[in-house]
């Protein structure tokens, strides 16, 4: 008989999902001999309350609207839903569980799912569980956040049975947490193959005109949520000391877009800023083909997949060593002795921004050299197939071998 395991996530698929849903499946795609099932919020009233998506039984709970946009979720009452999932989903796991007798419980990132995930230790206290944490804000960010809750939120560290963790940086957070047991280090990754494929030209150029390219401009792209820890304000200051020609391509949405569009008025590069807004992942790939430099001077950043899957793209990558980062972005001058994977620069460093960006233009013999060497990396390392068995071996495996 299959083992059971019951995962707490605030968002699934397939709507309002980031980097830790996708890993969520990718990883649980790769797993067919467990049976998972998965508490997360519904917001949208068009998903039914209980539906199997790959190999996890889905099911939604939470206040929800017709279809919701992104404001929306902002706004009463499905603003209430996050607060709401910290004891509702403790709760509801418990009923599962008299139906289903699950073997382990997986809470996917501290701040969103620890305290449900704690609940129902208590609750239910043979059920062990696996905390994992993929948090990009700084954690003492979180740890302000979530003051309401604290005894819920130290109790997911002390109660976990093993926590994984997706950077050196949060292994590290999870000591000065409290946590005393195994500390498991299962990066994100990428699909290589599908970031890594090469698109007839057509394909690319059709995108270069929608995006408006022309002969000799240099694009630099970010997949990102439009959030102050991203720092695409650093970026778009550093566009006035760069030449004409170097312009700014963001993928994604955020409560930041309207003040982002300000700054770039502000300082007069209106027109060389391009909000592009939501990009499917099957589409990503191509987009960042058609563009030459990836950027995101993140503030604060738990590992972040955007950079690997840049890295996959065959494109340089520029990006401070904040967090997880430092584990796979390594710099010429900053990491003498390791194989040079990007181009670094501090945090709240536009001018550091203008010198990489310089050094990249002047310097193509050397970027042809970090994207070889970046990219054969991402390929050895950071492939879901890996992945998705580290964390079958060294943490399920363990884990519900003694359950």
């Amino acid at each position: 008989m299959k083992k059971k395991v019951l995962i707490f996530s605030l968002a699934y698929f397939p709507k309002h999902v980031g980097g830790a849903e996708v890993a969520i499946k990718e990883k649980t795609d790769r797993m067919s001999d467990i049976e998972f099932h998965m508490i997360c919020l519904r917001f949208d009233s068009t998903l039914p309350k209980v539906e199997r998506v790959g190999n996890v039984l889905v099911h939604r709970i939470g206040f929800s609207r017709n279809n919701p946009s992104m404001a929306e979720l902002r706004r009463f009452p499905l603003h209430l839903n996050k607060m709401y999932f910290q004891i509702a989903a403790g709760i509801r796991a418990f009923f599962l569980h008299r139906r289903y007798h699950y073997d382990a419980s997986w809470a996917m990132m501290a701040h969103s799912c620890g305290a449900p995930a704690a609940l129902f230790s208590l609750l239910v206290p043979t059920v062990p569980l696996i905390l994992e944490l993929q948090e990009g804000d700084p954690p003492e960010y979180i740890e302000r956040k979530m003051r309401p809750l604290w005894p819920l939120f130290s109790r997911a560290f002390t109660r976990a049975k093993i926590v994984s963790v997706i950077s050196t940086f949060l292994s590290k957070w999870a000591r000065r947490r409290g946590f005393r047991g195994p500390v498991v280090l299962v990066p994100n990754a990428v699909n290589v193959a599908h970031f890594s494929k090469e698109y007839p030209t057509r394909v690319i150029d059709s995108i270069k005109d929608v995006l408006g390219k022309r002969m000799g401009d240099v694009f630099l792209i970010t997949t990102s949520r439009l959030v102050r820890k991203n720092a695409l304000d650093d970026v778009i200051r550093a566009l006035p000391d760069l030449p004409a020609q170097v312009r700014f391509i963001i993928l994604g949405v955020g409560p930041d877009e309207e003040m982002l569009r300000a700054l770039a008025k502000k300082h007069d590069v209106e027109s060389r800023v391009t909000f592009v807004g939501q990009v499917s992942h099957t589409d990503m790939p191509a987009y960042l083909q058609a563009c030459d430099i990836f950027i995101r001077p993140s503030r604060s950043e738990g590992m972040g997949a955007s950079f690997v899957e840049a890295m996959a793209a065959g494109l340089p990558v520029i990006a401070t060593q904040e967090g997880g980062i430092a584990d796979f972005l390594f710099d010429e001058k900053r990491n003498p002795g390791q194989p040079i994977t990007g181009f670094a620069v501090d945090k709240n460093a536009p001018e550091q921004i203008v010198g990489a960006i310089t050094e990249i233009m002047a310097r193509p013999e050397k970027v042809r050299a970090v994207v070889a060497t970046a990219k054969a990396m991402v390929i050895e390392k950071y492939d879901w197939d890996i992945i998705a068995r580290d964390m079958r071996q060294k943490v399920f495996a363990t884990l519900l071998s003694s359950s």
